[in-house]
């Protein structure tokens, strides 16, 4: 009999249903889950901006997901060096990434050590983009200060 692992990898700030859904589909298709929570560094190159929630708490919130098994922190881009850490069978990402350069690229990788690449839908409805704007636009524009006057061009 086979067991199977499963990586799931997401910067997973903001954490929604959307997220959940990733998690529990995941879980549903194979035998031992790692959630690879991405560093704030790195989330922080791969998205322009940092996240709202800090590595920390972005790690406890997704340990205590009863889906996941394991958490990892993902501290390198390259996804190949992460499985060379934690030799999972099967990867994990919404379908936003497929047919992408990005997720073109992740197959095309991952089919050289025999890595199966599965797509859930995406949750449209709800993104951390989406939750980031509303929360960016319920604090309005940044006060004028003596400080930020003195550094304005």
């Amino acid at each position: 009999m086979t067991h199977t692992v499963g990586y799931a990898p997401g910067a997973y700030d903001l954490f929604h249903v959307g997220h959940l859904n990733l998690l529990r589909h995941a879980r549903a298709r194979c035998d031992y889950l790692v959630a690879g929570v991405v560093s704030d560094e790195m989330a922080e190159h791969a998205k322009g901006r940092p996240c709202v929630i800090p590595l920390v708490e972005r790690l406890q919130i997704v340990r205590s997901i009863r889906f996941v098994d394991a958490a990892f922190v993902e501290t390198v881009p390259d996804k190949l060096v992460t499985w060379q850490q934690i030799r999972f069978d099967v990867l994990f990402k919404g379908d936003d990434w497929r047919g992408t350069p990005k997720g073109d690229r992740l197959e095309a990788d991952f089919r050289t050590v025999g890595v199966e690449i599965v797509y859930f839908p995406y949750t449209m409805h709800t993104s951390s983009t989406q939750l980031r704007r509303a929360l960016d636009a319920l604090a309005g524009p940044e006060p004028v200060t003596p400080e930020s006057a003195r550094t304005a061009p």
